[in-house]
């Protein structure tokens, strides 16, 4: 699979998970509606932190001239979905909506702004 493609499957999952996410953030928790959404959303977010594994850093340093500082990101959702869901799971609302408000934030939120930097695909799509 291309690079190209991957970033591809990549955008498609992670831009509904960006407005599934920020509309969870919006709408009352607890509800059937919010644990429907929230199944959708942590799919989403793991598929897409499985798709960027195999895309290449291109900016910056990399690790087995592979893995760069933003695939971080990437493990963060794999650490913190099942953080989240075994807190929820023992009625820890606390650490399950730390967990999914940091997740939000680092994975969705820093990383599209990384996403947005100079020589970044996402940047030169947007940008010209």
């Amino acid at each position: 699979m291309t690079y190209l493609q991957l970033a591809y499957m990549h955008v498609a999952t992670v831009l509904p998970a960006f407005a599934i996410g920020t509309y969870i953030l919006i709408v009352r928790k607890g509800t059937a509606k919010h644990k429907l959404l929230g199944k959708i959303y942590v799919a989403l977010m793991l598929v897409t932190a499985f798709i960027t594994l195999f895309m290449p850093a291109v900016v910056g340093p990399s690790f087995l001239n592979h893995f760069g500082f933003i695939h971080l990101l990437s493990l963060l959702v794999f650490v913190t979905v099942p953080r989240a869901i075994l807190a929820i799971r023992r009625g820890d609302v606390k650490a399950h909506k730390s967990a999914m408000l940091g997740m939000y934030v680092g994975a969705l939120l820093i990383a599209g702004a990384l996403a947005m930097m100079p020589g970044r695909l996402m940047h030169l799509w947007i940008f010209g």
